[in-house]
């Protein structure tokens, strides 16, 4: 008689140590096995829509559950929906192509997080390196490089100054 039930694996041994993937952890408990079903449906869904999407779209959609042949799409603000819903008849039509059971899209707004401002510039430049733009820049004849030159050699003499 087996300590087991016969429905199980055996337990592998846990090494802290070793790393191990989400896949491998999902697929220990019979529990888990449908959720395991589900997150690779998710990640199918996502690698489809990656494929069918324009880039700027495909960052900022992601996809949620089939239910009853209804596919809920989350995007990340009005226009991103509103652009969604203008190729929703495309795009129903490639999911299906692709073998997806979905016979309408779902498209819901589901506002994303804030991205970090980027940081403010912190290149500095040498008094020995404004110089040397100023010199280039009278060496050149008047056209736009020379003014742009100009513009930025006085604008970094200034800030050595200070």
């Amino acid at each position: 008689m087996s300590r087991f039930p016969t429905n199980s694996r055996p337990p592998q041994r846990f090494n802290p140590r070793k790393p191990q993937s989400i896949s491998e952890l999902l697929g220990r408990a019979d529990a888990l096995r449908a959720l395991r079903a589900g997150v690779d449906q998710m990640a199918a869904m996502q690698r489809d829509l990656s494929a069918l999407l324009p880039d700027y779209l495909a960052s900022s959609v992601e996809p949620g559950f089939i239910k009853d042949g209804v596919l809920s799409l989350f995007a990340g603000h009005n226009a991103l929906a509103a652009r969604l819903r203008h190729i929703e008849p495309r795009l129903l039509a490639d999911l299906q192509q692709r073998g997806w059971a979905v016979n309408s899209l779902r498209i819901r707004v589901r506002p994303q997080a804030m991205k970090e401002a980027a940081p403010p510039k912190q290149a500095r430049m040498s008094p020995a390196g404004a110089d040397a733009l100023k010199e280039l820049a009278d060496t050149l004849e008047p056209s736009p490089l020379r003014e742009a030159l100009a513009k930025m050699a006085a604008r970094h003499q200034a800030k050595a100054r200070k």
